[in-house]
């Protein structure tokens, strides 16, 4: 079956089996490892891309599911060569360990941002609460997303003000 995604602004068209999931097309036929493939069962959220800007665990998507939609997974956070402050968040605040579950924490972390640009404490916590990390103790995930509220991205009209 044929299908076309937009995958981080890139027109996808490729034939694949009915039957494969999201996160296989991302990662197999695309070659987009940051993508992670974790439980199959949408309970860790490694695997969280957006469709159509709307935050979606792809381990439980068809990827017909996504024919003709528009996905953004981790590497489209970043925009002209510059990080998002998401990602820069994690850097800066050390938000992972063994960084499997960050690409799906990044991606509700700024799925949060966009809804809610100031969240306290709690509503950060309730925001990454469909995502599982096993090793950090969401301390300095927690963190990670306050700093990236705290430093939201300079727009090119402001850069240009």
């Amino acid at each position: 079956m044929q299908v076309t995604i937009t995958v981080n602004g890139v027109e996808q068209t490729r034939d694949i089996e009915p039957r494969m999931l999201l996160v296989h097309f991302i990662r197999d036929e695309l070659q987009m490892r940051g993508t992670h493939w974790g439980c199959d069962t949408s309970n860790c959220g490694a695997c969280t891309l957006w469709i159509d800007d709307e935050p979606v665990k792809s381990c439980t998507q068809l990827a017909v599911m996504a024919d003709g939609k528009s996905i953004t997974t981790v590497e489209g956070l970043a925009k002209g060569g510059e990080l998002d402050p998401i990602q820069k968040g994690f850097m800066e605040c050390h938000g992972l360990q063994c960084g499997y579950c960050t690409p799906g924490m990044m991606m509700v972390g700024r799925a949060l941002l966009d809804e809610n640009p100031h969240p306290t404490e709690a509503e950060i916590r309730e925001g990454i609460s469909g995502n599982i990390c096993r090793c950090t103790g969401y301390k300095n995930i927690v963190a990670a997303i306050q700093w990236a509220a705290e430093n939201p991205a300079t727009t090119d009209a402001e850069v240009t003000a």
